[in-house]
């Protein structure tokens, strides 16, 4: 797919004219149509009202400005701005230009960001014919983001290749992706360019890729929109980002990214005989049966990686029935996925019964809205979960590594663990943090972490629980205030060793004086010590005290 087919798309917004890009940039400037100015006019309830795609308290607020004596000139032109761009109201041509700047209207027009809101062309009535919102990054840049309208915006099912704006998954994932800088960069199901966009603060190259021609197209517009933003040359895009059309990895056979990030189209949707790729939503659906194209991605994705580059991305996964006797396990089929080449790290957040995920998928495309549609899709769903033996559907955010040639097998990292209660965002840093500790614990010796000095984690606090009048706890907690906020049940023995890990002593010192003290007959209770030493620290629990801790150069003698 050329430049030319990408940018000039009917059914899309328009790319080629970069001096009217530049226009539409100062238009939308010059009414500070901004993420915190929209935030402060709509007020806390309303602008939360709207994340949730519930317009109603906006519409209000907007058009009680309007209205207003007392408004200024300038929180009507946003309260406009607002209303046509987001809310999916109607304006004439004279109120746009008012407004927004003369001829910005006929502008709009021109990059296919506005129609006529009535079936006469000539009525002078319009209404916006695309999302535009602002989206604050995380180092504060500010963008305009152009995406398909939204259930709330229009009326029926959404298009079958509807282009998603920035919704709650890309946000989740953008807070997830750990900002390394690196040279190439791979956004995998690019959308509207939501992770392009954050890639390039951090990545000299981005490819990024989409099987929809009409989601490059709003990629592209929104790439040159945001430019100067985005350090981006209008002229020579090519030199930061590539944009690629094709399905799953094809695009990008035999490259190598130092980091892949991607929001694939993970929904398990039923599939039908005969089923045609128009038949599909493409933004949530890729195609293949069940959690096929999860599973393909976590397969292949780590093949497209330079040794040490990471991939990190959401996903559903299937979670079978049990057998008889027998617990169901959720990891069970994503660790099959994984294999023994790479490494990985799944984090379960939710967990939903084949009935929920009907109805939440359903809900999304407004499929709800015609009855029959709505209990023949439903029925589907329930069909094709049983005819698996699907007892529920796993949401997550999973990370994969390429490992280092030098890695030795019993050190590559491989975790599956469920956390569905509320974690820190973003996570990015602290899960930088977390895969850093386990990098520096696993290739360690018995003997060299004997020689570590410890401290507890800022953000930890022990909790103490016990029956009225009892003279010791019966449980002892220690929690984390910060990143994943993890929970872990101690011994009296590991109780013992956190408390003396103040940076003075070494891991063998402690663990030496609890032998003394607890009278250890054997090195059984030393050797499981070390154990949960090793998890406090991988967790981020307990800290290495770099300042008194010597590079190791030797194995060390440990004194007890």
């Amino acid at each position: 797919m050329n430049e030319s087919e990408i940018s000039r798309r009917e059914d899309a917004p328009v790319s080629h004219d970069l001096h009217a890009l530049k226009q539409l940039a100062q238009a939308l400037t010059s009414v500070n149509y901004t993420y915190e100015a929209i935030a402060s006019l709509l007020g806390e309830g309303a602008f939360a009202a709207m994340a949730r795609d519930v317009v109603i308290p906006g519409r209000h607020r907007v058009r009680t400005i309007r209205a207003s004596a007392t408004a200024t000139e300038a929180e009507r032109n946003l309260a406009l701005a607002i209303a046509f761009f987001m809310l999916g109201e109607t304006f004439t041509a004279e109120e746009l230009n008012d407004a927004l700047g003369n001829d910005t209207c006929q502008l709009l027009v021109d990059l296919h960001l506005a129609v006529s809101a009535t079936p006469e062309e000539t009525s002078g009535i319009f209404r916006a014919a695309v999302d535009v919102r602002p989206h604050s990054a995380d180092d504060g840049t500010e963008l305009w983001v152009a995406s398909d309208l939204g259930a709330h915006q229009r009326p029926g099912v959404l298009r079958k290749d509807h282009v998603l704006g920035v919704g709650q998954a890309s946000l989740s994932l953008a807070q997830f992706t750990v900002r390394t800088p690196v040279a190439q960069a791979l956004d995998l199901g690019t959308g509207c360019g939501i992770q392009t966009f954050h890639l390039l603060a951090h990545a000299d190259h981005v490819t990024a890729t989409d099987i929809s021609p009409r989601a490059l197209a709003f990629a592209r517009f929104n790439l040159l929109l945001n430019a100067p933003a985005l350090n981006i040359d209008p002229d020579n895009l090519e030199e930061r980002v590539s944009l690629r059309l094709g399905s799953l990895t094809e695009p990008v056979a035999g490259q190598r990214f130092d980091i892949i990030v991607s929001n694939p189209p993970f929904v398990i949707t039923p599939r039908h005989e005969n089923e045609t790729a128009e038949e599909q939503f493409t933004y949530r659906d890729g195609g293949l049966a069940g959690d096929g194209i999860v599973s393909t991605l976590v397969r292949e994705l780590p093949g497209l990686l330079t040794p040490g580059g990471y991939a990190q991305m959401l996903g559903n996964w299937e979670i079978p029935v049990a057998a008889e006797g027998q617990e169901t396990d959720w990891s069970a089929r994503p660790r099959e996925w994984v294999g023994e080449n790479a490494e990985a790290w799944f984090i379960q957040r939710e967990e939903l019964s084949p009935e929920q995920y009907a109805e939440t998928w359903l809900r999304d495309a407004s499929e709800n809205r015609d009855p029959a549609t709505y209990e023949r899709a439903y029925l589907d769903y329930l069909e094709d979960f049983s005819a698996r033996g699907v007892n529920s559907i796993g949401f997550g955010m999973i990370w994969l590594r390429a490992p280092q040639p030098q890695t030795a097998r019993e050190q590559m990292l491989q975790r599956f663990e469920e956390i569905t209660y509320p974690i820190q965002q973003p996570i990015a840093s602290f899960f930088a943090e977390a895969v850093a500790h386990y990098d520096a614990v696993a290739p360690l010796s018995d003997d060299h972490l004997d020689a570590l000095h410890l401290v507890v984690a800022s953000d930890v606090t022990e909790e103490r629980h016990g029956a009225p009048g009892a003279e010791h706890p019966g449980v002892i907690l220690l929690r984390q205030g910060a990143g994943l906020r993890r929970t872990v049940l101690m011994t009296s023995e590991t109780t013992g060793f956190v408390s003396a890990c103040d940076g003075e002593l070494t891991v063998g010192q402690i663990s030496g004086a609890l032998a003394a003290l607890l009278d250890w007959d054997d090195d059984a209770p030393r050797t499981r010590l070390r154990g949960h030493v090793r998890d406090l620290i991988d967790q981020g629990f307990l800290l290495i005290d770099r300042e008194n801790t010597p590079e190791p150069t030797t194995q060390p003698k440990v004194e007890n």
